[in-house]
């Protein structure tokens, strides 16, 4: 009975733990042009489906307000998809002259101009109590203009 109260407890991380075992099992249907299809349920589906359940928890009147905050956003989309990639870049300038794998060094660089993820975004900003309609208007914005 214990164990069978622990797994209800703790049933995400084995959820998890099956996922991860089942990827390694069998790799191929997880594949691009693979039965889960990611191309599209990871890159459209499972973004929208969490803006639209982060927009069901919101106040219409909130997220009207939200939307007139032209200055944040600018700054936001500013910040997030040129300020932030050319920080990166001058930061990569100077660990460039040090033995550091150049692959890390791009790897790097490809995370530093990628919009940040969009369930982080919006759960950190809640967790601080800032603005969450403008949180979640910004990152699918930003998603939006760095994916076209």
């Amino acid at each position: 009975m214990r164990l069978l109260e622990r797994m209800r407890k703790e049933w995400f991380m084995i959820g998890i733990v099956l996922a991860i075992a089942g990827a390694k099992l069998e790799p191929s249907i997880g594949v691009n042009g693979g039965p889960l299809m990611p191309e599209i349920t990871v890159s459209y589906i499972a973004v929208a489906t969490i803006f639209f359940n982060s927009g069901l928890s919101l106040n219409p009147e909130e997220l009207t307000s939200a939307l007139v905050h032209i200055k944040l956003h600018l700054f936001i989309q500013i910040f997030t998809l040129a300020f932030f990639p050319a920080a990166i870049w001058l930061f990569l300038q100077l660990l460039s002259i040090t033995p550091i794998n150049e692959w890390l060094l791009k790897g790097l660089q490809t995370v530093g101009c990628m919009p940040p993820p969009v369930s982080s975004a919006v759960i950190l900003t809640k967790a601080v109590g800032g603005n969450e309609a403008a949180a979640i208007f910004n990152s699918a914005f930003g998603s939006f203009l760095a994916n076209s």
